[in-house]
């Protein structure tokens, strides 16, 4: 998988306003077989989207033809548990450009980042008021400018700053993942060579 690069997103999201998500939730063990990223968005939280019989739950969210979107907005501490990248792979997989959250463990943050996937961190107070936003329009736009590093609520215009590595938003902005941005400064990189020689 490619690392396409981030422009600003403006979508609607899908509300999942449950804390502590850990990654055995969100991609269980058994579904980690595979060592290619793509296909695991068929099993984003599959214990939760499905029966045991594999029928779709229809009280499950991403199950719900009333939510749609890039944007999965989560309740805090989102991304707990173990180290999987492979969490990261399903959401992105899924077609989630962007995770909203109050908190986020930070293996899980560093993984995202690291795949194409951009989780903004805000305040608990405007993540309820984003779940607040959802339940009152599900059709609620959300703009997420990482330029800027705002994220807002179109209609109310509220809005707030979010925090990210300088690196990240660089590799992120121009589709790089570590590789890219080394080979992105390399005529530096000789200069420095040929300076220390």
């Amino acid at each position: 998988m490619s690392i396409v690069k981030f422009s600003t997103i403006l979508s609607t999201a899908v509300p999942l306003p449950i804390e502590n998500v850990d990654t055995d939730q969100i991609i269980p063990a058994r579904f980690l077989k595979a060592t290619t990223r793509e296909g695991f968005g068929e099993n984003l939280f599959r214990d939760w989207r499905y029966d045991k019989s594999g029928q779709p739950k229809a009280d499950f969210v991403l199950n719900s033809s009333t939510y749609s979107g890039s944007i999965l907005v989560g309740g805090k501490n989102f991304g707990s548990g173990s180290s999987r990248e492979h969490a990261a792979w399903a959401i992105h997989d899924f077609g989630f450009k962007v995770v909203v959250s109050s908190f986020f463990a930070d293996i899980f943050k560093g993984n995202a980042l690291n795949n194409g996937l951009l989780p903004v961190q805000v305040s608990e107070k405007f993540l309820a008021r984003i779940f607040q936003s959802i339940e009152d329009d599900s059709a609620t736009l959300i703009k997420v400018d990482l330029e800027k590093q705002e994220i807002s609520l179109k209609a109310s215009g509220a809005s707030e700053h979010f925090d990210i590595n300088p690196y990240k938003k660089k590799c992120l902005i121009n589709g790089y993942d570590d590789i890219d941005y080394l080979l992105s400064i390399k005529e530096k990189i000789a200069q420095f060579e040929v300076s220390r020689a």
